[in-house]
């Protein structure tokens, strides 16, 4: 298997956790945690992850001054505002609504790639960004928007503008991991982001009432903060450095595709041709939005 075939399953395997995670985060937010000390929970576990690898996989180049600053503006739309107002939109919205509005990111990704990596912006690009989001809206709109939430429009504002702060971290995180491992990458963009996070959350973190967590509770509390933080990160960071910021964000498509999966197999939810239909055209844009990628040069600002 060649290294940009496994980047590409890395990427897919994130967002299928991605995916997932819409419907976790909603389960456990705000019913048994406050949103902001939930994200004190992924950054203090995420933070313990990445530097208990340090152990098995030490950073073999030091961090330069100079990159400093890069590194603080990752950590900032990387994991402070992505975090904070991807989770606390959630917890205001609807599922729905939040996997609808973050299929924004290729698109904002797309531009920002084009302006600061000087990423070509082709007609198969475009049409596959036609596809995907045509697709995954497709696959979203169909289902029944069930109960709305507390403050819907909040909640989506906050989750478009999470969307365009992932969109910044994943394509100026590329430049740093031409000097350093995507592990120790990842190791100081969350110790600086803990840095600002904490702030905000640890009085919701501390007045939580853990006793009334049962069995669920701490399986999705773990999936969210192992699996849809730590492990994800870890295996989209992989991507970009493969195969770069556009490539990596494209895959957001199947998000909605592999949400369905899961509520198909845990809420007996039934497949249609509508949802083939939709399934088809997210992958076809994925695949016209990468299509002859390696011909083209990526030059970092």
């Amino acid at each position: 298997m060649t290294r940009t075939t496994k980047a590409h399953a890395a990427v897919l395997s994130a967002n299928f956790i991605f995916g997932a995670n819409y419907a976790i985060v909603k389960y456990i937010t705000p019913a048994y945690l406050h949103p902001f000390a939930l994200n004190v929970v992924r950054i203090l576990v995420s933070l313990f992850l990445f530097w208990t690898l340090f152990l098995f996989k030490p950073g073999k180049v030091k961090l330069e001054r100079k990159h400093i600053p890069r590194f603080l503006i990752c950590a900032l739309t990387g994991v402070v505002i992505n975090q904070i107002l991807f989770i606390k939109g959630v917890s205001l919205t609807t599922p729905i609504h939040s996997a609808l509005l973050a299929l924004a990111t290729p698109i904002f990704i797309t531009l920002i790639a084009a302006w600061l990596l000087r990423e070509g912006f082709t007609l198969l690009k475009f049409l596959g960004l036609v596809l995907g989001i045509g697709g995954a809206a497709l696959l979203i709109l169909m289902k029944d928007a069930g109960r709305a939430g507390s403050n819907m429009l909040l909640g989506d504002v906050m989750v478009i503008i999470n969307a365009i702060s992932y969109a910044f971290y994943l394509v100026l995180v590329r430049p740093l991991m031409q000097h350093y491992s995507g592990i120790q990458v990842l190791r100081w963009v969350f110790t600086f982001g803990a840095c600002i996070i904490l702030p905000f959350g640890m009085p919701e973190f501390l007045a939580t009432n853990w006793a009334a967590f049962g069995f669920s509770q701490w399986m999705a509390l773990a999936a969210v903060a192992v699996g849809a933080t730590f492990l994800a990160y870890l295996l989209n960071v992989y991507g970009i450095s493969a195969i770069g910021a556009s490539a990596t964000g494209a895959y957001i498509y199947t998000q909605p595709l592999f949400a369905a999966i899961v509520a198909i197999i845990f809420a007996g939810e039934h497949f249609s041709i509508t949802k083939l239909c939709a399934a088809i055209l997210i992958f076809a844009g994925v695949y016209l939005a990468n299509f002859k990628k390696q011909t083209e040069i990526i030059q970092p600002s």
